[in-house]
């Protein structure tokens, strides 16, 4: 039986395929399509980058904003040490200590609303910010809200058992209360973490409303020691002094603090 020679393939249908000539419109969509998808790929490619740009240079603008209000504050320029410390702030949102500097720049304005704020602010970014719970109960003091100063001193010595600032406040905002003697553990503890001047000073005038002079005269001595220019320990001492009947002695001392002020 002889071969029988190959069949050609047939297409569905019977009929073979033949291709449908595109129109001009459809070859200019086309064109459109494909240059739109590039240019939306082009968009997300430079957003990307300039994404990546961002957050690279973003630090380094930021800490120079921040390094500027630094050398603003110094020299008292508070206000223009603000809009320094916004932009840092606003570059670079985690850094604390940017709204810790405008903080003390506002305080600097006797803005303390707004520093009260800033120091909330950056207690919420660090708990445990015991320097940031001083600040903002100093403040809380400035204002005579009591409560909350002794809030935060309370807080800030149960964080740092050894920071004196903490327990300065703290007699500072007990003794503003009307509680004498409790200041006066507080200053003694804050002396023997950081023998300070106003340490030494907050202690003789506590000693000095209770009515125990020779113990205010001897604190007072040693804040003379630490600042022999320093008026208030003199006008301090005199009073004690007095108290205690040493007329002469009362009357050097506040001759030396009228010579100090220029009086």
């Amino acid at each position: 039986m002889a071969d029988l020679p190959p069949q050609k393939p047939q297409q569905d249908g019977g009929a073979p395929l033949v291709p449908i000539p595109m129109s001009a419109d459809d070859l200019a969509r086309g064109k459109r399509r494909i240059v739109l998808t590039i240019s939306a790929i082009s968009v997300v490619l430079l957003a990307v980058a300039g994404l990546l740009y961002k957050r690279w240079t973003d630090p380094v603008r930021a800490q120079e904003s921040y390094d500027s209000g630094v050398h603003l504050f110094a020299i008292a320029r508070y206000d223009q040490a603000i809009l320094s410390f916004d932009r840092a702030g606003q570059l670079k949102p985690e850094m604390a200590d940017a709204f810790l500097m405008r903080a003390r720049s506002y305080l600097g304005l006797s803005k303390n609303d707004e520093a009260i704020r800033d120091f909330t602010h950056v207690i919420e970014m660090r708990p445990s910010d015991a320097h940031a719970l001083v600040e903002r109960g100093a403040t809380y003091l400035e204002i005579k809200d009591f409560p909350s100063a002794l809030e935060d001193a309370n807080r800030a010595v149960a964080i740092d058992g050894n920071f004196a600032r903490a327990f300065n406040l703290r007699g500072l905002v007990v003794r503003a209360m009307g509680d004498s003697e409790k200041a006066l553990a507080d200053f003694t503890r804050a002396i023997a973490l950081e023998p300070t001047e106003d340490n030494y000073y907050q202690r003789g005038a506590t000693y000095q409303m209770l009515g125990r002079h020779r113990e205010a005269i001897t604190d007072f001595d040693q804040v003379i020691a630490f600042k022999p220019d320093g008026a208030p320990a003199y006008f301090a001492r005199a009073e004690s002094r007095r108290a205690l009947g040493d007329i002469k002695g009362a009357d050097a001392d506040h001759h030396q603090g009228r010579v100090i002020d220029g009086r």
